[in-house]
């Protein structure tokens, strides 16, 4: 462990956390019953606010409602990006499931003037998409409220991108088996936090109040049985390590993802 890693922890040990995830909860249920969620209007406000300054160009970045003022890139995600629209002729058709109002086709906007044709379609809860379509979308970004609908529309795309979205699914597994059988050509898991010993733990996730008050479900998913899923149809082209990071029982663990092709 780093030395400001090591700090960090044994601050927090000393003073216990108000906000990250904390327990082991039994069903998606019982969890969500002690929490705030995350469909309250105030919340979807502030992702509004701050993601129309970013389209505007009053910013440069912004992820979960908060701007900042230089982008935090995921890098495999624009490896995946480049290696894709590359392949088919200087094109680039994603379905971002749930993508929020478009946080990382913003987040990418520079790498993606290097191609002819850029759609970008975010699935997302209903709220997200009427506000996206009215205030948000363009030529390039669509917002759709299902997979089937956005295909019916745009055709199949070339990548299927989960960016820190399976966490936050009642039923996760019912969504991967649901998504991979679409026989969309790339399939991408990014930026997603996983548990590393051999099994699923429900927990719940307190967001400090200055980003936006709420509290929600999250899975800490088993990384092998993910992975084990996708696989069914799926060839993993390569693995990754995201730059963010959260502690967990006193230790850090990264985010990570994975590029898979379908077979």
């Amino acid at each position: 462990m780093k030395l400001e890693e090591a700090l960090i922890t044994f601050y927090r040990r000393m003073r216990p956390k108000k906000y990250g995830w904390f327990g082991n909860y039994n069903n998606w249920q019982e969890a969500l019953s002690q929490c705030g969620g995350y469909n309250a209007g105030e919340i979807l406000e502030r992702v509004k606010s701050a993601t129309l300054k970013v389209k505007s160009g009053e910013a440069v970045y912004e992820r979960d409602a908060v701007l900042f003022d230089h982008i935090e890139y995921s890098w495999p995600l624009v490896s995946a990006l480049l290696k894709i629209g590359m392949q088919n002729n200087r094109q680039i058709k994603v379905i971002d499931f749930g993508g929020s109002l478009g946080s990382s086709y913003f987040q990418n906007r520079q790498f993606l003037k290097e191609f002819d044709l850029v759609e970008w379609n975010v699935i997302e809860q209903e709220n997200y998409v009427e506000c996206g379509q009215q205030f948000i979308q363009d030529h390039e970004l669509k917002f759709f409220k299902t997979v089937e609908e956005c295909i019916a529309n745009k055709g199949l795309p070339h990548l299927l991108l989960l960016s820190c979205t399976l966490p936050y699914i009642e039923k996760p597994y019912e969504l991967l088996e649901y998504l991979t059988a679409k026989g969309i050509p790339y399939f991408m898991i990014d930026n997603t936090i996983f548990n590393n010993n051999g099994k699923d733990r429900l927990m719940i996730q307190k967001v400090d109040p200055a980003i936006y008050p709420a509290s929600y479900p999250c899975w800490i998913l088993d990384y092998e049985k993910v992975q084990d899923i996708v696989k069914t149809r799926y060839q993993v082209n390569f693995e990754h390590i995201n730059d963010n990071k959260i502690e967990l029982d006193g230790k850090f663990v990264n985010y990570k993802g994975f590029l898979a092709e379908l077979k």
